[in-house]
């Protein structure tokens, strides 16, 4: 995982710090136009749902993500409305269900809460370093300023840190680092707007939890994955 870090660091800045070892005029259109790049940096916020749900499990309140980093721009033709994207990104995602996450002598289990038990807040939340891939096309021109897009790819994600909060009766319960969740994460993405704003589609195409995490109550295999719908702001 270090090393690919490495690697898509130098895939992102390198060519920019090579770009100023040849300064040319601006006032030449067709430099200009060379150099042009699009929606670099990145801020998402989203509803989160949760696919493939085994009986009896529901969500509960309002489950948020939020999600911000760099892409590099790398444009494929001469008019540089068609390009790859590449970045790095930080983002964080809560859950709010009915499933209960207690750990004993580090042993997690997962537990439908009773219908008549009082809680006020039962959530999971994953913390991942990112790492979007997008194909992107755009209207886009170095004088248009409010352009439509569509971006569409796929997201890697690394699960760096975990954790799960149970709020009500009869105590109070949390958990963190827990090892059933898969630490590697991917899915589809879309983006599709004008101007600075889009609407952000994810999906995940693995589960949530390794492929041994069961139900205590049910035995059912846990196999829900997250589903992502929101606004991305692109920026420079």
């Amino acid at each position: 995982m270090k090393y690919l870090l490495y690697i898509i660091i130098g895939i992102i800045f390198i060519p920019s710090l090579n770009a100023q070892d040849n300064p040319q005029s601006v006032l030449n259109d067709t430099v200009v136009d060379t150099k042009y790049r699009e929606d670099q940096f990145y801020f998402s916020v989203t509803y989160n749902l949760l696919g493939r749900k085994p009986r009896g499990m529901s969500q509960t309140g309002f489950s948020s993500g939020f999600h911000l980093g760099f892409i590099r721009d790398m444009p494929l033709n001469k008019r540089r409305n068609i390009a790859l994207g590449l970045g790095l990104g930080l983002s964080t995602n809560s859950y709010n269900q009915n499933i209960q996450i207690t750990e004993i002598n580090g042993t997690a289990s997962y537990q439908i809460i009773d219908g008549d038990v009082t809680f006020s807040k039962n959530k999971f939340t994953t913390y991942l370093l990112e790492v979007p891939l997008e194909l992107r096309w755009r209207t886009s021109t170095t004088k248009a300023y409010d352009f439509w897009r569509i971006y569409a790819g796929v997201k890697l994600g690394y699960v760096v840190y975990n954790s799960s909060k149970y709020r009500g009766l009869p105590n109070d319960i949390q958990v963190s680092n827990i090892d059933d969740f898969n630490r590697f994460q991917y899915g589809l993405t879309l983006s599709a707007g004008y101007s600075n704003v889009s609407v952000h589609l994810y999906y995940a195409l693995n589960p949530i939890f390794n492929s041994d995490t069961k139900l205590e109550d049910t035995g059912e295999t846990l196999e829900i994955n997250a589903v992502k719908i929101g606004l991305i702001f692109y920026i420079l």
